[in-house]
């Protein structure tokens, strides 16, 4: 008998590890790669370079570590507040379970393993790849809002997101807050995951418009494209209006968009809804002439003192810019 196989015949021969299938090469799988126990975030920075420098200048990773949060928290001794600015991970917990809080790592804030960590030591990914020296495993739920929702609807953003028309459409936290790079699905997700400290995206989404009207200057202040109210997610952050004559150094304030505390019970809640458009009037006799009105953002409801660091009230305040920053500035001739 010919021990060579007639040509008819598809034959598989191993050539190295390869298989030869009827004039094909095929290279064998990759084996899985070896489980390991992730323990920070900096277990990730070798293979995902780019990720983790955008993580690393994140808010996230601030989350334990900022000031301003240290100091409305009074260093965490609020607990509420620690659950989620150095939480367990989000699949540890649960889904639309409250995050808990982790005893370890807390410089580290809302890190790599909050977010992507499964109870089986696997991580979540957007893709499955057993030969990666991570395991990812393909999640839907990271880009789902209920997902980010279990820190960022404590505040009910995830609430106010609901009432939009993003959510009819199914447009998510991701799709603003972690957008593609350069636009590419093939690049990734963006994971600076910028919010109210970017002044880019607000100036975005807000609009601020003055004309005069019968005598008055009617000003308008549009939330037209943030998905949610504004401000949102804390009860610190604030949004004022203010104005003065050209001719003059002093700012007059006007108006407060802002949810207060708990306990703030004689301040009303004046948050800008998505889609919503605020109309101000001012009728001051000194706003005949040309004016400037200006919109700022601040990541905390109360000014300071810039020398003693003590607060001062919206009527003592010079330099509006003062803890703030200027999202848009209108020019109203006389």
């Amino acid at each position: 008998m010919n021990s060579v196989l007639p040509r008819v015949l598809i034959g598989l021969v191993a050539l190295g590890g390869a298989l030869w299938l009827g004039g094909a090469l095929l290279e064998p799988s990759a084996p899985p790669a070896q489980q390991r126990r992730w323990t920070s975030s900096q277990d990730c920075q070798e293979c995902h370079a780019e990720v983790y420098a955008e993580w690393e200048d994140s808010w996230h990773a601030k989350a334990y570590i900022d000031p301003d949060v240290r100091e409305q928290s009074k260093e965490f001794s609020n607990t509420d507040c620690i659950d989620c600015h150095a939480p367990k991970p989000v699949f540890v917990t649960g889904v639309g379970k409250r995050v808990l809080p982790r005893a370890d790592r807390r410089h580290e804030g809302v890190d790599c393993l909050s977010c992507h960590l499964l109870p089986n030591g696997d991580i979540a990914g957007t893709i499955t790849s057993p030969s990666a020296p991570c395991r990812p495993v393909a999640t839907v739920d990271l880009q789902r809002v209920d997902y980010c929702g279990v820190c960022h609807n404590q505040h009910k953003t995830v609430d106010q997101w609901r009432a939009t028309h993003y959510a009819e459409e199914g447009t998510g936290c991701v799709e603003c807050h972690m957008p593609h790079r350069d636009g590419d699905v093939n690049k990734g997700r963006y994971h600076q995951m910028a919010g109210g400290h970017d002044l880019g995206l607000i100036q975005g989404a807000i609009s601020l418009r003055a004309r005069r009207v019968a005598g008055a200057v009617k000003i308008e202040v549009e939330n037209h494209s943030v998905g949610h109210a504004y401000p949102t997610d804390e009860r610190s952050r604030a949004s004022d209006v203010w104005w003065r004559p050209v001719d003059s150094e002093d700012w007059h304030h006007l108006y407060r968009i802002r949810d207060p505390y708990r306990y703030e019970s004689d301040i009303p809640r004046t948050l800008l809804d998505a889609g919503e458009t605020k109309v101000l009037v001012l009728d001051d006799p000194a706003a005949s002439q040309a004016i400037e009105v200006m919109l700022v953002y601040k990541l905390s409801p109360y000014y300071r003192r810039p020398d003693t660091g003590e607060p001062i009230s919206t009527s003592e305040v010079v330099d509006p810019l003062i803890d703030s920053q200027e999202v848009h500035r209108v020019l109203v001739p006389e």
